[in-house]
């Protein structure tokens, strides 16, 4: 393969695309997220995530598992967990059964405010798909999003 492949130049659209879409999208919730909510992004989505933990075995994520949910890096999902930690929105505690373990829980204040950061997440991403659906480039990726269907 060379640099001028045709292939390789293919790709390198399609990736440069779903870049697009993605940076377009995760910047108009940003802006949702903030203005209704005071919450980024990465806030709301490690709440969302979070508040998914159950009591039943296997039900409570570890720091690594919850960065990678949230696609970040260990270091930095510590620092944001530590920030809404300190808003009140979440706790930690020793894990019951594994001293060494930490777990991170939503406190009431953090449900309440997911619930209410939810339809404005929804919202602002409902606007951006339409949006970027109007770029016959990104088009094709936004159809893609509203037929994907992840298992739970």
């Amino acid at each position: 393969m060379t640099a001028t492949d045709p292939a390789l130049t293919a790709l390198a659209q399609g990736w440069c695309a779903l870049s697009l879409l993605h940076g377009r999208i995760e910047t108009h919730i940003e802006r949702a997220l903030q203005a209704g909510h005071d919450l980024s992004v990465r806030e709301y989505s490690l709440l969302d995530v979070l508040s998914r933990q159950h009591n039943g075995e296997g039900g409570h994520l570890q720091m690594k598992q919850v960065a990678d949910a949230v696609v970040l890096s260990q270091s930095a999902t510590t620092r944001l967990v530590t920030r809404l930690e300190d808003r009140g929105l979440l706790s930690r505690y020793l894990c019951p059964t594994d001293r060494r373990g930490i777990y991170t829980d939503v406190t009431q204040a953090g449900l309440k405010l997911l619930r209410e950061a939810r339809p404005t997440n929804e919202s602002a991403l409902r606007e951006a798909l339409d949006e970027a659906a109007e770029d016959p480039e990104l088009a094709p990726l936004v159809r893609a999003v509203e037929t994907l269907r992840v298992p739970v």
